[in-house]
């Protein structure tokens, strides 16, 4: 007798049940149909071309004259202490006010603060202030969960929710203090690769709202003068960026001041002078009594580059003697000069005579020489 199918199986009848009744047989079973899961997928990925011809060229617009560009990452390295997170006061202020040179000179644009070292309270607001900035127009970022617990940012995560607030609230400028801390916390600053899935994302996020990306970083312990490879974590780090400004403090200046040089400037001139800053103290008045906030001043144009700074290995034998030669040469050379001459002039005098420029500076210290800035030169002056 032939039984009906059913789901490929056949009916049987059931012995001992009675006339007509049936049972599934159990088998022998046919495959079952390929989970359309288990397979791979066609390829999801097809390689496109474009005509470079239909390209549109865009001009590069700076949110700080050739220095730091609009709508890209900027990378701000150097040691702790020196003042770098009193400059981010000070260029949030500078963009508040429409006062710095550039693409928004005389229109003021607002600015987001994300920093995780510092108490808002005791430091961040109080350095603001002093800075001048309008602080309507600066912005803590917090990042609110379900539940309603606020976290710090965590990036590439919320780059949408920021493209969404830089958008809203007309931010030219996200200062990042530090740019590591910032970081998702299951990517490793020391692998380039690694590094890069958080970093590039922001490289878009800057290119697709036009706010300018400005992220403060450590050096490492590592000597040399080579400033990018010694920013603390991965290469990437500088390789992302399309340009890095670094701060060192000059350890033969007399006003104790430090100074910012331009050391990477993939959009621009790298060639720019070197600003030279002092730090000083302003006192305000706060709910719970007084209080002192640190105030960055750039004082003017320096010749003297961070790369001469960061060699902090103590003179050898030879070097101080050199330090004693050209110390002598250098008092004859500034009396034959009137008592004063332009550094560079100096610096290119002391190579032609065979002494490096290392060694000037350190008889520069030794002989307590007095500098002042004319336009863009330093002056060297007998004491």
């Amino acid at each position: 007798m032939t039984y009906p199918e059913t789901n490929g199986r056949h009916l049987r009848p059931v012995t001992g049940s009675g006339a007509g009744a049936h049972e599934l047989d159990p088998g022998p079973f046919p495959e079952p149909p390929a989970d359309p899961y288990d397979t791979a997928p066609a390829a999801l990925r097809q390689v496109r071309l474009t005509r470079v011809s239909t390209i549109p060229l865009r001009p590069t617009h700076w949110l700080w004259d050739a220095r730091i560009p609009h709508g890209a990452l900027t990378v701000g390295p150097g040691r702790e202490g020196i003042g770098k997170s009193l400059f981010c006061a000070w260029l949030a202020a500078r963009i508040t006010l429409g006062e710095l040179p550039g693409k928004h000179y005389g229109q003021p644009r607002s600015v987001i603060y994300a920093a995780t070292e510092d108490s808002w309270e005791r430091t961040l607001a109080g350095r603001l202030h002093v800075a001048g900035a309008d602080l309507d127009r600066v912005y803590r970022v917090e990042v609110d969960q379900l539940g309603g617990t606020a976290v710090p940012l965590s990036l590439p995560r919320d780059v949408d929710g920021m493209a969404s607030v830089i958008t809203t609230h007309d931010v030219a400028l996200l200062i990042v203090d530090p740019l590591i801390s910032v970081l998702d916390g299951s990517i490793n600053p020391h692998q380039d690769r690694d590094l890069r899935t958080g970093l590039e994302p922001l490289v878009q996020l800057a290119d697709d709202t036009g706010c300018a990306i400005f992220g403060l970083a450590h050096f490492n312990k590592a000597s040399g003068t080579d400033v990018l490879s010694r920013i603390m974590g991965g290469r990437a780090f500088s390789a992302v960026a399309r340009a890095v400004i670094a701060f060192a403090r000059d350890t033969t200046a007399d006003d104790g001041s430090c100074v910012i040089s331009q050391v990477k400037n993939n959009l621009g001139a790298l060639d720019l002078p070197s600003l030279r800053y002092i730090v000083d103290s302003v006192g305000l008045d706060t709910p719970e009594g007084p209080a002192q906030w640190g105030r960055m001043q750039i004082t003017g144009e320096t010749d003297t580059h961070v790369n001469d700074l960061l060699d902090d290995a103590p003179p050898t034998r030879e070097e101080r003697t050199d330090a004693e030669a050209v110390a002598d040469w250098l008092r004859e050379y500034l009396t034959s000069q009137g008592g004063q001459a332009p550094s560079g002039e100096v610096k290119k005098a002391a190579k032609a005579a065979g002494f490096t420029e290392r060694t000037a500076q350190r008889a520069r210290a030794k002989l307590q020489l007095t500098t002042r800035t004319e336009g863009r030169n330093t002056v060297w002056g007998l004491p």
